[in-house]
């Protein structure tokens, strides 16, 4: 059965159980490994986050750097060019639903959460930059803490060095003053794991879950899955909706997708299966 959780974004309230939740990927990078360069401009990316929006997305995930192997890094200011006039605009065409900002920044995570976002995603789980957890404490902000740790031990249990990364991430975040309620973990497929580290993983959500916060799940079109396939990203589709339904089956809560329609369809029938259907709809 899936933990509920609470988390507040201002006067809302993000609610996590048994329901599951689609974060719909907008990348407004040039070179990001799957859509790289497909809503860089402002007007594309508020017609691909109202589409999201109709397939069923939730939240609205705002990514300006890319985090694809061998990406470069850009600058403070050459992400904020790329996200914040997405953002402006996403507010001017009405869209109320939750934003969350793809950064490790704080500095980014501050105009970002100014212009509308009330969720950060991290990607370094405030170990990059420990002053995004001031940024999000302050606004008291839900925060995605991802696993992403190149020189861990990997000799040891996966699981157990995930927990030990994310001990140091949730001590950053409660040292700024940010409540652990307010903490969700990413286990971060294809971030310093191996082909094979990935599906260990995956077959281990559960364990994951009994840290007892929210899990999400970002397995979209990743490259662990072309390895399985031979595919190339758009092909991943499919393998990417197992990825989900094995993951909310163990107890997550929240998908990062590139291909909403598919996997709100898919964790539709999960959860019909797992905790009862609703009433049938009109043929």
């Amino acid at each position: 059965m899936h933990k509920s959780f609470s988390l507040k974004m201002g006067d809302k309230t993000l609610e996590l159980g048994p329901i599951p939740l689609v974060m719909g990927i907008l990348n407004v990078t040039p070179d990001s490994f799957s859509d790289g360069g497909e809503h860089n401009g402002t007007s594309d990316a508020v017609s691909q986050a109202k589409q999201m929006i109709t397939e069923g997305a939730e939240i609205i995930d705002v990514g300006g750097e890319s985090t694809r192997p061998g990406a470069q890094e850009v600058g403070a200011q050459a992400e904020l060019d790329r996200i914040m006039p997405v953002l402006d605009a996403l507010k001017l065409a009405g869209i109320t639903t939750p934003v969350s900002i793809d950064t490790y920044k704080a500095i980014v995570g501050h105009q970002a959460i100014q212009a509308g976002a009330s969720i950060i995603n991290d990607v370094w789980g405030f170990q990059r930059d420990p002053e995004l957890a001031d940024v999000a404490a302050h606004y008291n902000t839900p925060s995605i803490l991802m696993h992403w740790d190149v020189e861990r031990d990997t000799t040891k249990d996966i699981i157990f060095e995930l927990k030990r990364y994310f001990e140091k991430s949730i001590q950053i975040a409660e040292c700024a003053g940010l409540s652990k309620s307010q903490i969700i973990l990413d286990p971060g497929f294809g971030f310093a794991k191996t082909y094979k580290e990935n599906f260990e993983l995956l077959g281990r959500i559960d364990e994951l879950c009994e840290f007892g916060y929210p899990v999400l799940v970002g397995f979209s079109r990743k490259s662990a899955l072309g390895k399985l396939l031979g595919v190339e990203p758009k092909e991943r589709v499919a393998a990417t909706g197992a990825t989900t339904v094995l993951a909310y089956g163990q107890g997550a809560h929240i998908f990062r997708a590139h291909d909403v329609q598919e996997n709100h369809d898919v964790l539709q029938v999960a959860h019909a299966t797992k905790y009862g259907p609703p009433p049938a709809r009109e043929m």
